[in-house]
């Protein structure tokens, strides 16, 4: 985080811990505004790496889950980046600019996928670095945010992913009536204190769970290299291309989705626990069975009381009834409606 938004996100009475917004002080009010208000926050949690040069597009076309192509000026894209196995390293959202391409994913990873991607570019034009600090990047949500966008100076997109400049920023749709604002440090605090008159500051999580009731999967140390890209519904959301050309782990990918049924799916559910459940952990259908039913991906807290996730479950253990946290015994979990098909 740049120390002079962190310093000025403090005075504005923001708690921070390892470079991430945690809360404003009233953690249960920030719950129940993401619920039922419109929010703001900080994406610092979140980094972001560039590709510039004239061989970008092709270069990422080669490497990514998504059509590259289909990321322009005007419209961003969800993608994953997989081993040659088919199993997910990274997920993420990538725009374009003039000044190139951008991948946005946790900051926990950045390092590690930066320097991966890196070793691929050989002779291609292609300059991969660290891009974090180059733009302030905020969230906010709910229906205040089309008028908070407005005040800055411009229109807000009207599709998901659709892209659009309003004024000192830069504003990119997400699902759920959600927006990502790129704007450059100097103007951070200015545009931060025309959202807040809409928009009430929240901590990230607060993002993070706006994200799970979106249905949108983050891969995270915990869970890099555990799904294929179906099995945390990819391609129902736009992630995955299959009409595109190769890249690792493409012909994995298209084989789950031609050659039979995925065996796994990712539902959307909340857990009622005293200890907090973390992304990686196992959950065990119904039955005497030992093996695992599946894993979850990401976790927060519920307005509702308890934890809201996205879990990644063996259909088997849907079918049986029950799936449980951590052990065949363990709390069970309430499934809950995704806001897009799952088949």
């Amino acid at each position: 985080m740049n120390p002079n938004w962190q310093d000025f996100l403090s005075t504005a009475g923001a708690h921070i811990e390892n470079q991430q917004l945690v809360h404003f002080g009233s953690p249960q009010e920030e719950m129940l505004a993401a619920r039922n208000g419109s929010i703001l926050t900080d994406l610092s949690h979140l980094s972001v790496i560039q590709f510039a040069g004239d061989d970008s597009e092709a270069f990422l076309q080669g490497q990514l889950s998504c059509d590259v192509k289909q990321a322009t000026l005007a419209q961003a894209r969800l993608g994953s980046y997989c081993t040659p196995k088919g199993r997910m390293l990274a997920t993420f959202l990538l725009w374009r600019s003039e000044e190139g391409f951008f991948m946005q994913l946790p900051a926990p990873l950045r390092e590690a996928i930066q320097k991966r991607l890196a070793m691929y570019v050989m002779r291609s034009k292609v300059k991969v670095s660290d891009a974090s600090a180059q733009r302030i990047r905020l969230g906010i949500a709910g229906e205040a945010a089309p008028a908070a966008l407005a005040e800055l100076g411009g229109v807000a997109p009207q599709d998901d992913y659709a892209v659009a400049h309003c004024g000192l920023v830069t504003a990119i749709r997400l699902p759920g009536l959600r927006f990502e604002i790129l704007v450059a440090p100097e103007n951070g605090a200015a545009v931060w204190q025309t959202l807040s008159r809409h928009c009430t500051p929240v901590g990230s999580g607060r993002w993070e769970w706006l994200e799970i009731q979106a249905g949108i999967p983050m891969v995270t140390a915990g869970t890099q290299e555990q799904f294929v890209p179906q099995m945390a519904n990819m391609e129902l959301i736009g992630g995955v291309s299959f009409t595109k050309g190769c890249y690792p782990g493409q012909e994995i990918v298209a084989r789950s989705q031609y050659l039979g049924k995925v065996k796994r799916r990712m539902y959307r559910a909340r857990l009622q626990s005293d200890a907090a459940p973390q992304p990686g952990d196992v959950l065990f259908g119904q039955g005497p069975s030992e093996q695992s039913g599946g894993m979850l991906v990401n976790v927060q807290p519920s307005p509702e009381g308890g934890f809201d996730l996205l879990a990644v479950i063996l259909n088997a253990s849907i079918e049986s009834g029950a799936v449980h946290w951590k052990t065949p015994d363990g709390p069970k979990l309430e499934l809950l409606d995704l806001p897009y098909t799952v088949e």
